[in-house]
C-alpha cells in the first residue's frame, strides 16, 4: 500500500473543501446570475385598469434593470382570485411575480375556500403604489366640508345615500368606515363599477361617493362634483388642496386602495431582496411620482417587512369594517 504523503493529504483535504463549498458556491451562482431570461408578471385585473396601470409603471424598468424581458400576464377574474391561484402554484425560482391589490387584504372577510393564502402563499417583495380614495358630493347637497356632511347625514338619513363601484369593493368599505368612525349611517348603493356609480353621482341620483382619484379628479376639476376630504394619511399630491378626511373631521380615518408586489412562497430570499432593492429604486426615480399621477397613482415605496405589516393590518381594518356593517357576497 503506498504510503501517504503530506502532498496527498494537503491535495485531499482541499478536494474536501471545495465539495463541502459546492453546494453553497452553486446556490450563490444561481442568485448571481438571475435573471437569465424572461420574468413574468401575473396582474390579476384586465389591461388599462389601475392595477394594471401601476404594474406597467414599473415592470418595463424593472426588465430593463435586469437586461431581461418583462411579460406582464393579465389573468382577470373573480375580483383578483384566478390570478392568485395561478400565481401560488408558479415555481418559486424567481421568474413569477404577483400583484397583489386591496382586494386580496379584504377576500379572507368575504369569501371562504379562496384557495390561497394571501399573507402565507407568497413572499412580500414591497408596496408599489397608492391611489387616493377622495370623498365628493353632489353639488346639489347642502355641505361644504366633512363636518357639515356628518352633521346632515345625521339630521337626513333617510334622504342621503352613496355609490360605490361594488359590494365589497374600497369604495364600499371607505364609506362603511366612514360610517363607523363618523357615527352616521349613509345608506350604500352598489353599482357594477366606478364609472355607472359616477355617472348617477354627477347626475344627482346619489349624493356621495367615496370615489377612486382617477374617476374622481375629472369631474372635480370641472366642478360637477365637489371634494370634501381624501382617505390619505397625509394630503395627496393629486388634490393637495383637499384636506384629509381625518383632519377635516373624522380622526383616524384612512381608507386607499393600492397594489403590491409578490412572489411564490419559497422564493429564493437573495432574489426577493434584489427586486425589492430594484422596485425601490425605480418607485424613487424623479420621473416616475409625475407619471403616475397623471394616471391617479402615487409611488408606495417600501421594504418587504413593511408590506408584510400592511397587509396585516389592512387584511384586521376590513375585516373588522365587514363584521360591524354585516357585509356579505354571494358566493
Amino acid at each position: 500500500m503506498k504510503k501517504m504523503t503530506r502532498r496527498d493529504a494537503l491535495a485531499g483535504l482541499g478536494l474536501g473543501a471545495l465539495a463541502l463549498a459546492a453546494p453553497f458556491s452553486t446556490a450563490w451562482a444561481a442568485d448571481a446570475a438571475w435573471p437569465a431570461r424572461a420574468v413574468n408578471f401575473i396582474v390579476p385585473f384586465p389591461a388599462g385598469g389601475p392595477v394594471d396601470t401601476s404594474a406597467r409603471f414599473v415592470t418595463k424598468p424593472l426588465g430593463d434593470k435586469w437586461g431581461q424581458p418583462a411579460v406582464v400576464d393579465n389573468k382577470a377574474g373573480a375580483g383578483g382570485i384566478v390570478a392568485a391561484r395561478i400565481a401560488m402554484k408558479e415555481k418559486p425560482d424567481g421568474y413569477t411575480f404577483f400583484f397583489p391589490a386591496i382586494h386580496h387584504a379584504v377576500h379572507p372577510s368575504l369569501r371562504k375556500d379562496l384557495g390561497y393564502d394571501i399573507q402565507n402563499d407568497f413572499e412580500p417583495v414591497g408596496s408599489v403604489a397608492r391611489f387616493p380614495i377622495i370623498l365628493v358630493v353632489h353639488p346639489s347637497l347642502p355641505v361644504n366640508n366633512v363636518k357639515e356632511l356628518i352633521a346632515y347625514a345625521k339630521d337626513n338619513a333617510d334622504k342621503i345615500a352613496f355609490s360605490s363601484s361594488g359590494t365589497g369593493g374600497g369604495t364600499h368599505l371607505a364609506g362603511e368606515l366612514f360610517n363607523s368612525l363618523a357615527g352616521v349611517k349613509i345608506q350604500h348603493i352598489p353599482y357594477r363599477g366606478s364609472a355607472p356609480a359616477m355617472q348617477d353621482l354627477v347626475g344627482g341620483q346619489v349624493q356621495v361617493m367615496f370615489a377612486d382619484a382617477p374617476s374622481a379628479l375629472p369631474f372635480i376639476k370641472s366642478g360637477h362634483i365637489r371634494a370634501l376630504g381624501v382617505g390619505n394619511p397625509e394630503r395627496s399630491v393629486l388634490a393637495p388642496d383637499v384636506p384629509t378626511i381625518a383632519e377635516a373631521g373624522v380622526p383616524n380615518y384612512e381608507a386607499y386602495s393600492w397594489t403590491a408586489l409578490v412572489a411564490p412562497k419559497g422564493t429564493p430570499e437573495a432574489i426577493v431582496k434584489q427586486a425589492n432593492a430594484d422596485l425601490v429604486e425605480v418607485l424613487k426615480d424623479p420621473q416616475i411620482g409625475p407619471a403616475m399621477a397623471a394616471a391617479g397613482a402615487e409611488p408606495m415605496p417600501g421594504t418587504p417587512e413593511d408590506f408584510a405589516r400592511f397587509l396585516d393590518s389592512e387584511i384586521k381594518k376590513w375585516g373588522t369594517v365587514i363584521k360591524e356593517a354585516n357585509i356579505q357576497i354571494e358566493q
